[in-house]
């Protein structure tokens, strides 16, 4: 089965107001001055490897590239290399073991210099370092070695077979870092270095020249990009902080800005923006879910700092199979998704919806059933024995601390889920964080989704191309966020299961897509109805917003939402 056959989800429609426009899309570099772009959570570091939040990984993405990209399609292009490796064109070996690379020819850096293979080593080398801690670890998973054969060629050598060997330098949470710039910023010194952090050296069309974190980045046209007259604009500007409201008035209402990303707001209010005639939202599907994580570990503040959220102490109730399930019976998935999302959602039990090989049958979760989590946790031994309404056990209380991002909706969420869970005798504690916060990679910030200084915690995450095989290893028990590791980690929940570990391992070595697709449900189950660790809640459709005088956005849900910035352009009046 080709990997194009099992691609799902709609592509973005661009529906633009009609105009009278030419397609002014070619001519010198930067011709059409400043493009302005709002993403209401505002990026706190440039640099992917360092953090997992979109905001960083999509902002770094103008400036850093990986070998190749999905397109809009989840197809694999190439970008800083050649060629997309395949079997086929022998770049990919016969045992599966390897995949070589060649970069293009006559690739420099924005300050000039050339890039060679052994930044592509070293780029490895870095998120690989057993001393610091990658956010991006699971790219890597299965790497033995990365080593170069000539100034433009590298080959990576997995352990084992991998029949899909594109994790490593493909899509916007895996580019190329300039080894020059970083090579005193390896392992526990990586956080360290803020100006190789905030203003990388990079590939993109764009450079920084101005990094405020959690506030806004000025760039300008990378002067060394390898595309002749490509970006069109000479200047970018990237806002950050605010809300989904005001990002989304200020494209489709007052024209202030470009570009709006991630308009996460019912979609009456959406359809209201666009009746301001400056921009038009855009949309499609992706691998998006919404989810409650559940924390495994005991995040409470009387335990010594280096030891909250660690695995030394188990949660005193969310590691009761039971309770968990409960907590799940008790949400009704389709009134969220009615509330928040409307046609840009649907109720889901999956965290891996799509495409459709990978997506599970799970449903078990769409309906709502109070009455049997009740009974549930009464068959469990949680009772309300002093009558304040809320159920305990050997005297630990069903109270949780729920938190999530400052966001409308997430809010919504949050008081709906808060109602249900007191129906069923749990108390419930809200509390939202700024999202530049939350979604920072700042090891020193106790507020971090990565932290997890809470019981339950509500983002929503996507994986990179087609394929979940590095999405689903991240949650092996290698990859628990922790002091050792700067709290970088991708095993947010700390769910930690050899059978999973050993099947993430089978998956890495089985070709036949059926029996990939067969192994990714079980593991998909196994995070949700087997064991009801995370929670999945909306498959969210992405909603972001264009200008009617922007040209060349194409939205991505399968890679960087900015993949091809490269290729836009303002329309021209006739």
């Amino acid at each position: 089965m080709k990997l194009k056959t099992l691609l799902m989800g709609a592509v973005a429609s661009a529906a633009f107001a009609p105009m009278a426009l030419a397609e002014g899309h070619e001519g010198e570099r930067g011709r059409d001055g400043e493009v302005k772009i709002i993403y209401w959570q505002a990026p706190s570091i440039l640099n992917p490897y360092l953090s997992s939040g979109t905001k960083d990984v999509e902002s770094a993405s103008l400036v850093l590239e990986p070998l190749g990209r999905y397109d809009e399609n989840g197809g694999l292009v190439p970008y800083l290399a050649e060629e997309i490796p395949t079997l086929e064109n022998g770049g990919v070996s016969e045992d599966l073991k390897t995949i070589t690379w060649k970069l293009k020819e006559g690739l420099v850096w924005s300050d000039g210099t050339p890039v060679t293979s052994e930044d592509v080593k070293f780029t490895a080398d870095y998120c690989m370092n057993p001393e610091g801690g990658c956010a991006q670890l699971a790219k890597f998973e299965g790497v033995s070695s990365v080593d170069v054969v000539d100034d433009r060629t590298v080959t990576v050598t997995f352990n084992e077979p991998m029949p899909n060997p594109y994790g490593p330098f493909m899509g916007g949470q895996s580019p190329i870092i300039q080894a020059a710039q970083f090579a005193d910023c390896t392992g526990a010194k990586a956080p360290e270095c803020t100006e190789a952090n905030f203003n990388p050296i990079g590939t993109g069309p764009f450079t920084v020249t101005e990094f405020r974190p959690n506030d806004v980045i000025t760039m300008a046209a990378n002067e060394n990009f390898r595309e002749e007259g490509k970006p069109a604009f000479s200047k970018l500007t990237f806002k950050g902080g605010g809300d989904a409201t005001a990002a989304g008035r200020a494209v489709m209402e007052t024209g202030e800005f470009d570009y709006a990303w991630n308009l996460q707001l019912a979609p009456d209010v959406i359809s209201k923006m666009a009746e301001g005639g400056k921009g038009t939202p855009i949309s499609a599907f992706g691998t998006l879910v919404e989810r409650l994580e559940l924390n495994m570990t005991d995040p409470s503040p009387d335990l010594p700092e280096g030891e909250r959220a660690t695995a030394k102490h188990p949660h005193p109730f969310l590691t009761d199979e039971k309770v968990r399930r409960a907590l799940s019976m008790a949400i009704d998935r389709e009134l969220l998704v009615e509330v928040g999302y409307g046609q840009a959602g649907r109720a889901t039990c999956n965290m891996v919806p799509a495409p459709e090989l990978y997506a599970s049958d799970n449903t078990d979760c769409l309906t709502q059933d109070i009455e049997g989590a009740k009974a549930l946790l009464d068959e469990a031994g949680w009772v309300d024995s002093d009558g304040d309404g809320i159920r305990d056990k050997d005297g630990v209380k069903l109270e949780i601390l729920y938190q999530t991002s400052t966001n409308a909706v997430r809010q919504d969420f949050q008081a709906l889920i808060k109602d249900w869970w007191s129906q069923i005798g749990v108390e419930t504690e809200l509390r939202n964080i700024d999202a530049s916060v939350f979604f920072g990679g700042d090891p020193g910030s106790t507020d971090t989704f990565q932290r997890f200084y809470a019981d339950v915690e509500m983002y929503a995450n996507n994986f990179d191309g087609t394929d979940p095989q590095s999405y689903l290893a991240q949650r092996t028990c290698a990859k628990f966020p922790s002091p050792e590791t700067q709290w970088q980690g991708e095993n947010i929940n700390r769910f930690c299961n050899e059978e999973y570990d050993a099947l993430v391992a089978e998956l890495g070595r089985t070709g036949e897509m059926e029996k990939r697709g067969e192994i990714a449900k079980k593991l998909n189950d196994m995070l949700t109805k087997d064991s009801y660790s995370i929670l999945p809640l909306v498959d969210r459709g992405r909603v972001s917003a264009a200008s009617n005088t922007l040209g060349g956005v194409i939205l991505n849900t399968w890679d960087s939402e900015l993949w091809n910035v490269a290729d836009w352009y303002r329309k021209k009046a006739e």
